[in-house]
């Protein structure tokens, strides 16, 4: 067998592996290819069955229906690599996907709705408003205004006080509204103050651990600009 496939097929499926036993519907590859591209990019290997049995390709029809998921039932379209190894008599397509430049990408689902996943170990979950928020602002180069007041002094407590926050929780302790607090904690997370956690069901926040909460509670109620 084939060294490079064989270590592949051993790790299981993962946050950047997934396994794909055949390809009939290109609405559900695409649903894959955004989750990578939205997360950390990863791989598609094709032919091969949940538990890592090697069933093999069909023809060129995947590879094709590859490609429409990518160009047709994507948003943006979603560049891959692909490469076809034989094993044992057997193909199995290994489509490559990098991380995303142009964040968020969405897949079209059966009902013609737009939707953007992200990767978390071995499932493409659906991205919350607050991640898409995030992905379209990071790219813009232009200061944060933020005014550090008694809501911003709550989160970080907060953060500090629990491994991590849910949305719901920081607005119901600062007793602030949800739209606010979801501004709140886009800004912190642009500004890397904060990170998203994914690491469990629902989505979540945590301190950046490379984050000085001494140094910023010193330039405390000042009305600041930080610049990415």
């Amino acid at each position: 067998m084939n060294t490079y496939i064989q270590n592949l097929i051993s790790q299981g499926e993962h946050q950047t592996q997934d396994f794909k036993f055949c390809i009939n519907d290109s609405r559900k590859i695409a649903k894959s290819l955004v989750a990578f591209a939205n997360t950390d990019g990863g791989r598609l290997l094709i032919g091969v069955k949940d538990n890592g049995n090697i069933a093999g390709v069909r023809s060129e029809e995947e590879y094709y229906m590859v490609e429409a998921a990518a160009k047709i039932y994507s948003k943006p379209q979603i560049n891959f690599e692909s490469k076809q190894w034989n094993i044992e008599g057997k193909s199995v397509l290994e489509i490559i996907i990098n991380p995303g430049a142009d964040r968020p990408y969405y897949a079209k689902d059966e009902n013609g709705k737009w939707l953007a996943y992200f990767r978390r170990k071995d499932e493409n979950i659906l991205a919350n408003g607050i991640m898409l928020e995030v992905w379209r602002k990071e790219k813009n180069r232009e200061g944060i205004l933020i005014r550090y007041s008694a809501r911003e002094h709550i989160l970080l407590d907060l953060l500090q006080r629990y491994e991590t926050v849910s949305l719901h929780h920081y607005a119901q302790q600062a007793h602030i509204p949800l739209f606010l607090a979801r501004k709140i904690l886009i800004n912190f997370i642009l500004l890397n103050i904060i990170k998203i956690d994914t690491s469990d069901k629902k989505i979540c926040y945590k301190l950046n651990e490379k984050f000085d909460v001494q140094k910023w509670e010193e330039v405390a109620n000042k009305r600041v600009v930080i610049k990415k």
